[in-house]
């Protein structure tokens, strides 16, 4: 390995990294410069993409989880040939420029997924790898691997303090994915100073006693990278964390080292010096022309190798027809358009658990979808995720759909990111409502990269009964519905529920289906609308739009049949009233004007409101009002049998009722 222009590479991205920063006024010029040998050996030696074609199944995968440098990342994808020009360098953290902050995932540029806070690249680096096992153990044929590539990330510091990095590096090690190489960043500093401050770990025996194979390296020494990544490469059964000892801010002349770098521009005057170090006279963005040929060569490189794929799929296409069809339906995505016809018919009156009824279509979608897979963070059983035909992944054979995450909520969530964002795959994941709160970071990303990811959360509200108020979620829904890009779809019944499926594998971003764990009466949907209205999000259940109304009632779930059970008494005294189910607030908002006037006219046509669901109040002004009448819990719950909390907390008809008369008492007839 020509070692001088490795090093020509490192120095050139270290400088215009830099310059970028100091050009934004803003940003993390420590990391890129202490990173660039590391970044200019893995992309100059060993990592194998085609920016002709970024989205090639069967490229490497890298993942900048130090989200931070990403100056670095955009600066070694313009010399690698994908879409960013030097002018989408100049315009790093500006106004909807290519090049923002922190890394936003834009594959068709080269950047894997969305990275920053930090842990979360890490756990989805483990989701790609899984993703690759599992398709690998459907498509790939001796003589035919058509995945065999590696998934490599950078990791910080501040990556492996995060629980979630514990949490994914766990299972990693547990399952045994050779095709994760890891380079971790040891610089030993964080913004507050040196790592002595808070982390004293040997991180070496700790991911040691995890299963991973690892190195320990000088991370400025071109060699020992080129030769500690070849190694890791033929460990394909753990694995691999390469610790790299580097300099933050490496080669700035005052500042090298020092945690000032970590957050802040240089300074033009260290910018010069820098150059001047260095003896670099080349305009601002300007990269040697030995660098720019080297990468021309490269892409040629990339070019043959893919072209070798290509050659290698088409004779695989000819001779497993079978595979090659649904390989294309897998990377298309492609769903059945009549699952409708298999959703499951539940008789009214039953009392059936929403989660029961989200196991049964489960079982249908996982027959007629064969790329859904998922699993549960240690509750299949509690939660119904399980899909009974097919059989579990583990260590040496991924033949199976079912994922066992263990304890592990956020590490769950980051892993179905990058199942995800690597294709060909519809993941799944299930918890308790409550535990929502330990994989958010990870929701949160996923609506930020509009991942096709389902969430699946069963005990849904304080109804959950004996587990008391540690297990009774109450803010947690309203917290869902804050989050820009997540659908949240909470079924009224089972019948609702297959619906609510369809609705989350058709869409693009991420769902979260919201499931009761006590019974829930079926409604009788000839007496009242149709299950399947619910794919407009909100909709009237009861009470004609066209006829005079007293009062609408808002709710959704399990308190949709105690609102039509209000309907009903109220109309025995006289007071009609509209009952809207409120399912899906998102799928709602998207529909025509003139339909979200008819279901939620203005308050001056029907003043009277009432929002009726086992949570907060916060955030149901939208639809109701400030002045609307609350059923809602804006406290912790207690331990107590559901049927018992319910009576305790006036979630019944006729308190309900008499709530309402209360409030309005001109309703009440004499």
């Amino acid at each position: 390995m020509r070692e001088d222009i490795i090093h020509l590479i490192a120095n050139a991205l270290r400088i215009v990294s830099a310059e970028m920063v100091e050009r934004a006024k803003s940003g993390h010029p420590g990391a890129p410069m202490g990173m660039a040998e590391i970044v200019a050996t893995l992309w100059g030696k060993i990592i194998k993409v085609n920016p002709e074609d970024p989205l090639w199944q069967n490229r490497d995968r890298f993942i900048l989880s130090a989200g931070h440098a990403s100056a670095l990342l955009y600066s070694i994808l313009h010399l690698a040939g994908f879409d960013i020009k030097k002018e989408d360098l100049m315009n790093f953290r500006q106004w909807e420029s290519k090049t923002p902050g922190h890394p936003e995932v834009n594959q068709r540029l080269g950047i894997e997924c969305t990275t920053g806070p930090l842990g979360q690249g890490f756990a989805m680096g483990v989701g790609m790898a899984i993703a690759k096992r599992i398709l690998s153990e459907i498509f790939n044929k001796p003589g035919y691997e058509l995945l065999d590539h590696y998934v490599y990330a950078i990791v910080s510091d501040g990556d492996l303090m995060e629980g979630v990095s514990r949490e994914a590096s766990s299972i990693a090690g547990h399952l045994g994915l050779g095709e994760l190489i890891y380079i971790y960043d040891s610089n030993g500093v964080t913004i507050d100073g040196s790592t002595n401050l808070t982390f004293s770990e040997d991180i070496m025996k700790v991911f040691d006693g995890m299963g991973w194979h690892t190195e320990e390296i000088d991370g400025h020494d071109v060699s020992a990278i080129y030769q500690a990544i070849k190694e890791a490469q033929l460990v394909t059964d753990r694995p691999s964390l390469i610790i790299a000892h580097t300099k933050i801010g490496k080669g700035s002349p005052t500042k090298e080292g020092s945690h000032i770098t970590h957050g802040s521009p240089l300074g033009e005057e260290e910018v010069e010096a820098l150059k001047q170090k260095f003896g670099w006279e080349l305009p601002p963005y300007e990269f040697p022309e030995p660098v720019k040929k080297f990468f021309e060569k490269r892409r040629l490189e990339w070019k043959h190798e893919y072209e070798k794929w290509l050659q290698k799929f088409g004779e695989y296409s000819n001779k497993f027809k079978e595979e090659a069809s649904m390989w294309n339906d897998f990377f298309s995505k492609k769903i059945p358009e009549d699952l409708e016809r298999y959703f499951p018919k539940y008789e009214a009156g039953r009392e059936i658990a929403t989660r029961e009824a989200s196991g049964d279509v489960i079982q249908i979608l996982a027959e007629k979808i064969k790329n859904l897979v998922g699993g549960s963070a240690d509750l299949a059983g509690s939660v119904k995720t399980v899909m009974k035909k097919y059989g579990f992944i583990e260590r040496g054979n991924f033949k199976g759909r079912n994922i066992h995450f263990g304890v592990r909520e956020h590490a769950m969530g980051g892993i179905l990111n990058g199942i995800a964002l690597y294709g060909g795959l519809i993941p799944f994941g299930g918890t308790f409502l409550v535990f929502s709160d330990y994989l958010r970071p990870a929701i949160r990303i996923s609506a930020l990269m509009s991942t096709k990811v389902i969430y699946v959360f069963s005990h849904d509200s304080v109804f959950v009964g004996e587990d008391g108020p540690t297990h009774q979620p109450v803010e947690h829904l309203a917290s869902l519905r804050a989050i820009p890009n997540l659908t949240v779809i909470r079924p009224a019944d089972a019948n609702e529920v297959p619906y609510a499926w369809e609705i989350a594998i058709k869409r693009e971003g991420p769902t979260a289906i919201v499931l009761s764990r006590q019974g829930v009466k079926v409604i009788d949907r000839t007496k009242y609308a149709s299950a399947s209205l619910i794919r407009y999000g909100g909709y009237i259940i009861a009470g004609d739009s066209e006829e005079p109304t007293d009062l609408i009632i808002f709710s959704s779930g399990s308190e949709v049949s105690l609102s039509l059970d209000v309907y009903e008494l109220l109309k025995q005294n006289g007071v009609y009233a509209r009952v809207v189910n409120m399912a899906s607030w998102e799928i709602f908002e998207e529909q025509q004007e003139e339909y979200i006037k008819r279901i939620n006219p203005d308050y001056s046509v029907v003043p009277r409101r009432v929002f009726i669901e086992a949570g907060v109040s916060f955030g149901l002004s939208k639809y109701a009002g400030p002045d609307a009448l609350y059923i809602t819990v804006d406290d912790f719950g207690k331990s107590a049998p559901y049927k018992i909390i319910k009576e305790k907390l006036g979630f019944t008809a006729e308190k309900i009722v008499q709530k309402i008369f209360e409030k309005w008492p001109s309703l009440k007839k004499s």
